[in-house]
This record gives C-alpha cells, structure tokens and sequence, in this order.
C-alpha cells in the first residue's frame, strides 16, 4: 500500500500532525475536565473517525478531491454519533478551504453544504428539530469558503499580472529590436542608394580621364574634377548616415535629409558622365513629408544610377509631378532596355520597399520603342497602410551582377 501512495510533502505532512494533536487532545481534554454522560465511548470508533478525518490529509497535495472526501465524511460523522465534541471539525476546514482555493471549487461547495444537510437532516430525524448551533455551522462553512474563493481569485489577479508584466517586457524588447531592424535596413538602403550612384560617376569619370589623359589633357583634367568633387560628397552624405551611430554623449549629426531639391544635384552629377538629363516639374511644389520627399529623391538617384551603369542611353528625362493628394516621379531613358526574362536585385526592391513604407507603389520595366522607365506614385500627405506591391518583378537595379542590362 505504502509503494502505491506518493511520499507526502512536508507542509501536508507537518499539517496533519498538528491537526491530529489538536483533534486527538481538544477531544481528551472535553472527555476528562467536562464529561458529558451521554457520550459515547471514543473506542475504538470515534478515534478511527479521528483519524479517518486527520491523516488522509498526508496527501492532501497528491490527491486533493479523494482527500477531501475522506476527511470531511469522517468528520460529518463523528459529531451525530454522539461522541465527545472536539476539535476534529478543524480537518473539514482546512480541506473545504484546500479545494476552493485550488480551483476545485464546485466540489469544494458541494461537499460544504453537503455536510451542513447531513449533520442537520440527522438531527432533525433523531430530535425532530433543529438545533441553535446549526446557523453558526452555515455561518462557519460559508466563511470557509468564501475565504477560499477570495484568496484563490485574488492569486489568480496576481498571476494575470506578472503574466501580464512579462509580456509586456516581451513586447517591448521585441518592439526596440523591430525598431533597431529597420533602422539598420534604412542605412542599408541610404548607404546603397548614396554609394552604388556615386561610384558609378566616379567609374565612368574614371574610364574617361584614362581614355583621354594623353590625347586631350584638358577634358581628362576636367573628369578627374569630377571624381573628386563626387568622392568629396560621397564621404559627406556617408558621415552624415553613419552620424546615428555615434555614441550617445557625442553630437548628433545635422545634416538634413536629402530631398526633392538635391535632385538638380543628381541631374548635373549625371551629366558629368555623358548623359543629356532633362529635369521637368509640373505643379506646384507642396512641403511634403520627410519620408516621402527622401523616397522620392532615393527613386530618382538609384534610376540614374541604373541608367549609367546599365543602359547605354544617351538622354535620361526625370518628370516630377506635384498633384492634390499624390506624387508622381518618373525616369525615363533612351537606353537598351531589357532582354530575356528579367532578373532580381536590391536597386528597385529598394525603390519598392522605400514607397511602400509611405504608402506608395513603384512600376518599373522596358518601354515598347526601347529604353527603361521607373515611375513611382508617392502620397504627398501622412503615410497611409502599405499598398500592395502590384508592379511587375525586377529587371535591373544598382546591385551589379545581380541586375543586369543585356546589349
């Protein structure tokens, strides 16, 4: 028997001993200082109920219904037998509370209220009335209960809050890590924006000044100029990106972020590499927000860059239309266009996935008569939910061997 019953804890173990000590000598001290004549004897069935009622609560943790059970029956019944009152009562508290409190609460009331109809349907069969001591019973076992039910849902409400306490910790470490992300795949984004269509210029200037460094000194003089000034500027705009990651105790950086009005600087960087760039506005300028005014000027600078490295055009136009609730940026070039089926790459991935920050859309892809056209559609007013990207996949972009342009 004693392999088949767990070992008991030491809280219900301590907790029976103490019961039993206080069942077993209320219940001496009642038969010896005030004996009642009518009592019955305690042996030997009124100290099995006794212990009936105190030391099934060993395992009050293991098996905390059947415990209950035992321990209340063999309490409810000693009191009718007659035999002497005492403290045995204490076990049915202790188990009434239990079950409340560990949720078992229906049977916990069940067995309450069950023992209060049992004691008091026997009284009223035996005396045929009802004696003044039931009413403090209801009051005692409704206690009891009600205790427990407090206790068990103010743990609950504890619960719920550290619960609620460690998601919200989750939540806000996974919203600064969200945050750190797409800061990084922003920088990402400038820093490829900035460099693939700067070093492009650098390499066409670059090839220029060695083509003509002997046969015309003065042109050749004039491309290396160019490479300067653009590396000059490229260092500029990558110190001004990489400012953010300063330590915190140093200067922020205040630069502002480029936009719609650099896009004359492109336009003449571009032309310093042999392209003939028209630059037209239709409507008149609105101030529009930061994120969608530097989407805007990162489309027209990574189309550009795309026409120079991979086109082979000689006229690019750039067409920025300011309307009531949009804008509308195209780059159209006379170049190769595509051949074959198109392949993926960074360049307008990032166009699409910059616009689709804002709430925009960005097309791009060969026209019918030649050439290549990037049109993106930007809201000018707040961000608004991401649109779905519609436009057809990739065909070139600014990541090299990933995005190419066949002759």
């Amino acid at each position: 028997m004693a392999a088949l019953l767990p070992r008991p804890t030491r809280t219900d173990a301590r907790l029976a001993l103490v019961l039993l000590v206080l069942s077993a000598g209320s219940t001496l001290v009642v038969e010896w200082v005030d004996p009642v004549p009518t009592d019955r004897e305690l042996w030997p069935w009124g100290w099995a109920l006794v212990l009936g009622a105190c030391l099934p609560l060993l395992w009050r943790t293991a098996f905390p219904c059947v415990v209950g059970l035992v321990s209340i029956a063999s309490a409810t019944v000693y009191y009718p037998l007659g035999f002497p009152d005492g403290m045995v009562m204490l076990c049915t508290a202790v188990m009434l509370y239990t079950l409340v409190r560990w949720g078992y609460r229906v049977f916990g009331w069940t067995l309450g209220v069950g023992q209060f109809a049992a004691v008091n349907a026997y009284e009223l069969l035996v005396s045929g009335g009802f004696r003044f001591e039931a009413v403090g019973m209801v009051a005692w076992v409704l206690l009891l209960l009600c205790t427990g039910e407090v206790v068990r849902w103010r743990q609950e409400y504890l619960r719920a809050d550290r619960e609620r306490a460690v998601e919200a910790g989750r939540t806000k470490e996974e919203e600064v890590l969200r945050r750190a992300s797409e800061e990084r795949l922003r920088l990402a984004r400038d820093v490829h924006d900035t460099v693939a269509h700067n070093i492009s210029l650098i390499n066409v200037q670059a090839g220029t000044a060695l083509y003509l460094i002997e046969t015309e000194p003065g042109r050749a003089a004039e491309a290396l100029a160019t490479i300067k000034q653009t590396s000059k500027d490229t260092l500029t705009e990558l110190r001004g990106m990489l400012g953010v990651l300063r330590a915190v105790d140093e200067a922020a950086p205040r630069s502002p972020v480029p936009g719609l009005d650099r896009v004359g600087e492109l336009a003449e960087g571009t032309r310093t590499a042999g392209l003939d760039v028209e630059v037209e506005v239709v409507g008149a300028p609105a101030r529009l927000p930061v994120s969608t005014d530097s989407a805007a000027y990162r489309t027209v600078q990574e189309a550009l860059t795309n026409t120079v490295r991979h086109s082979g055009a000689t006229a690019v136009r750039v067409r920025i239309e300011h309307g009531a609730s949009s804008l509308v940026v195209e780059v159209t070039d006379d170049g190769r266009g595509t051949v074959g089926p198109p392949v993926p790459g960074n360049g307008i991935t990032g166009m699409r996935e910059r616009a689709a920050l804002v709430g925009g859309t960005v097309d791009a892809g060969p026209l019918e008569g030649g050439g290549f056209r990037v049109r993106a559609r930007l809201p000018s007013g707040p961000a608004g939910p991401e649109q779905p990207d519609s436009t057809p996949p990739d065909v070139r972009g600014a990541s090299g061997a990933d995005e190419t342009r066949t002759p």
